[in-house]
């Protein structure tokens, strides 16, 4: 489906926005079947739902237009999936252009073949650490907070992004251009980072497919990290790194104990911090003048009421 290779090898508005145009029709379809299904039509209800509230139901001022829908629609497919294209569109221009190892699956299939097979892996760190990276205070200010706006999230949540974030977050798909590669390998680390962001925003722990039977989500690792804000990091599927860095959270009422004492001792070094920033005025001697303050701030412990 892609333009012809001669084509690519320029920067052509015409190619880009016929690129856009396959990815934002392919979002809505894929990521617009799940939100008709199950937030619109609500075929099941809340059977199996996280959050017994749909977002539908209850507007806020931190979305454009009052409607998380709306506001994570629009920056799906005018923010994010604009920018997926560009990174798609460089990466294709690269190629077409010989500027990045390109090998031949005829030769190197078992290379190529390893590079797919790991890809799920390296996503996981790659992700980890940017994540990590964008819940730094500044960046989640002013970047990651847009994101996190969908406490509840649905599938529209997946690439509801700041650009500050969408374009580093797709622009995984260039690490093949670093190695000796190929462009498919390139586009299964791009559409599985773009697709798979519905995974955990899916705000299902189950889907109904008839009689009994029930599809598992496995949304409810990440739905924690939009709930807690400060657990599960990655998502610790093929590398633990959420277990190593003591971010993990599996719902158990011992995870939650973890969680809320790391809370308890973050106030603390903050309290401590301010105490040493801001010490009592006895502390400096006679006369010394300086500026009090009285904080009601609980240190950054985040829960479902209080992030809004």
């Amino acid at each position: 489906l892609i333009p012809s290779w001669e084509s690519l090898a320029t920067l052509s508005v015409q190619n880009y926005l016929y690129l856009y145009g396959l990815n934002a029709v392919a979002i809505f379809a894929f990521f617009g079947v799940f939100e008709l299904r199950f937030y619109i039509q609500r075929a099941q209800g809340t059977r199996f739902k996280y959050n017994a509230k749909f977002p539908a139901d209850h507007p806020s001022d931190v979305f454009w237009f009052q409607s998380q829908n709306i506001d994570n629609f629009i920056r799906t497919v005018f923010v994010t999936v604009p920018l997926w294209t560009v990174v798609e569109f460089v990466m294709l221009w690269a190629y077409a252009n010989s500027w990045a190892i390109w090998l031949p699956w005829g030769t190197h299939w078992a290379w190529l073949s390893f590079l797919i097979l790991i890809a799920p892996a390296v996503h996981e760190v790659y992700f980890f650490f940017l994540h990590r990276l964008i819940h730094t205070p500044l960046l989640y200010k002013w970047v990651h907070s847009v994101h996190h706006n969908s406490i509840n999230p649905s599938p529209w949540s997946s690439l509801s992004m700041h650009p500050g974030e969408g374009f580093p977050y797709m622009a995984e798909a260039w690490l093949h251009l670093l190695i000796p590669s190929n462009h498919l390998c390139a586009y299964f680390t791009l559409h599985s980072v773009g697709f798979g962001a519905i995974n955990g925003h899916l705000g299902f722990e189950k889907f109904e497919i008839g009689g009994s039977a029930a599809l598992d989500s496995h949304a409810y690792v990440h739905y924690l990290h939009h709930k807690y804000f400060e657990v599960n990091y990655g998502g610790d599927g093929l590398v633990p790194l959420d277990m190593l860095f003591g971010t993990w959270h599996d719902g158990s009422k011992e995870a939650d104990e973890r969680m809320k004492e790391r809370f308890r001792e973050k106030r603390e070094r903050m309290r401590r911090r301010a105490r040493v920033s801001h010490p009592e005025p006895g502390a400096l001697g006679k006369g010394a003048r300086v500026a009090t303050f009285s904080s009601d701030s609980d240190g950054g412990e985040s829960s479902e009421s209080d992030a809004r």
